[in-house]
């Protein structure tokens, strides 16, 4: 979004593993990206902890799919998870959405009231990532993906979809 709100940043990410990295730390850390119309990879290569250098680097990668898949791929995890430190940085792993609305401020006229809503949110169980693990993501089916009448009411999906003309959804 065109917002930034450090409660957005809470609630919106995609997060292979959220630390208190540092990439500055060494030379030989890059955190890098790729996009080939297909998909786009977020690396990073040999990064180490803020403070914590000494428990090994670390080298891990995110990648979007234009299918909408989503994988997190690790390579390198020298320590556990579960012991790495949340007091200056939150750790978690996963993926989370949410929107802000702003809503006129009843005790001041001329001033908005943020309110952000979380409406979904994937936690991983940090105790399996571990070296050369991996976990993806698959997007489930919508009704938005039909594109005519006769595909969405002869649908299997779980859910009721109906067909608006209108629209031509």
């Amino acid at each position: 979004g065109d917002v930034i709100h450090r409660m957005l940043t809470a609630t919106q990410y995609v997060a292979p593993l959220m630390a208190n990295f540092n990439p500055s730390y060494s030379r030989n850390s890059t955190v890098q990206y790729l996009d080939n119309g297909t998909v786009f990879v977020v690396q990073w290569d040999k990064v180490y902890l803020q403070g914590k250098e000494d428990m090994g680097s670390f080298t891990f990668q995110a990648a979007l799919h234009s299918d909408g898949r989503i994988v997190f791929g690790y390579k390198e995890i020298p320590v556990p998870v579960l012991q790495i430190s949340a007091t200056q940085h939150p750790v978690k792993a996963g993926l989370s959405d949410a929107f802000m609305i702003l809503n006129p401020s009843p005790e001041v006229p001329e001033s908005r009231r943020r309110t952000i809503y979380e409406y979904h949110r994937v936690e991983l169980d940090t105790s399996k990532i571990t070296n050369m693990s991996a976990v993806e993501f698959t997007p489930l089916p919508t009704c938005l993906q039909h594109q005519s009448c006769e595909m969405c009411v002869t649908s299997a999906l779980t859910f009721n979809c109906s067909w608006c003309h209108v629209l031509q959804r």
